[in-house]
């Protein structure tokens, strides 16, 4: 069965300010993802799933239907707060969505088969994709999922503190943990840290961290479902409380259920967290095409 790709295109962007997703970074008006999906149809991937708001769709639509079409077959999840919800309600309070843990939930009968997970607004790096399709078409199974490590030293904004999650693994390079690091941030001496409680806790350039970038077995759904309702009875009157896809595949590993392997890629990662990363972006994708990584116009 060949693997899907999903996208995680319905957050906020909050720290961002506007629907980044689709801001243009290419010469000829490509968004992040269009590098994310052109990787992906490179390494093998026939069909790409977004996950978006509702209100937003017939926008997203418009802008990557047309590109797409004949390229690589398209669905669209919408991931809403009253989704699988259960016996629950959304609280009054409740602006922020569920996290990346329900909006993967939100696939449940459109996903059938193995499957990647990326976030919008990342650029992953063709290594990557290369070896996330490697993985989903030879070795994945209900027990064996899979993350992209990235080294942590190329994974960081110059404008600004970020979450990773940082992986801990056991010496057949299988994770052990993903423990979700909220201000990280290199120190004017050079040393990378993270901020917790008010201290301050030293990372090592190559440490790996996640970035979002996972391949699953379909049962992974099912999990995600389970859990969420687990989430819910404690802290659905949080109003700022995210059931997150890092923490569900810790929790797949801490019940037993399986291995996730952890997949070393060289690509250097950047994305959009602040405003001011965009021109970053921009040259990074101009500096690629310059070494003949892309053409001019991705879908000309």
């Amino acid at each position: 069965m060949n693997p899907t790709l999903v996208i995680l295109a319905a957050g906020m962007a909050s720290r961002y300010g506007s629907m980044k997703q689709t801001q243009s970074f290419g010469p000829s008006g490509e968004t992040i993802m269009d590098y994310s999906i052109y990787d992906a149809i490179e390494a093998g991937f026939k069909k790409v799933v977004f996950i978006i708001r509702e209100d937003f769709a017939d926008n997203f639509r418009a802008i990557f239907e047309p590109k797409l079409k004949g390229r690589i077959e398209t669905d669209y999840v919408y991931q809403k707060l009253d989704a699988f919800l259960g016996n629950h309600t959304v609280p009054a309070d409740r602006v922020k969505p569920w996290g990346t843990g329900q909006a993967v939930l939100c696939c449940k009968g459109t996903v059938n088969e193995p499957f990647a997970v990326i976030n919008a607004d990342d650029f992953y790096g063709k290594d990557a994709f290369a070896k996330a399709y490697q993985f989903l078409t030879t070795n994945v199974a209900d027990n064996k999922y899979a993350v992209l490590g990235y080294e942590l030293a190329n994974t960081l904004s110059e404008n600004g503190s970020v979450s990773r999650g940082v992986i801990s693994t056991n010496s057949d390079n299988e994770l052990t943990a993903i423990d979700e690091r909220l201000k990280i941030f290199r120190k004017e001496d050079g040393q990378i840290v993270y901020e917790e409680n008010g201290e301050l806790h030293p990372l090592a350039d190559d440490t790996k961290v996640s970035m979002n970038f996972f391949c699953f077995a379909p049962n992974f759904i099912q999990l995600c479902e389970q859990l969420f309702q687990e989430f819910l009875d404690k802290q659905i009157n949080d109003p700022k409380a995210e059931f997150l896809m890092p923490k569900a595949a810790d929790q797949f590993i801490k019940m037993g259920k399986g291995q996730i392997e952890v997949i070393p890629t060289s690509a250097k990662w950047f994305g959009v967290t602040y405003k001011e990363d965009a021109p970053v972006v921009k040259a990074s994708i101009d500096a690629l095409i310059e070494q003949g990584a892309y053409p001019q116009n991705l879908w000309a």
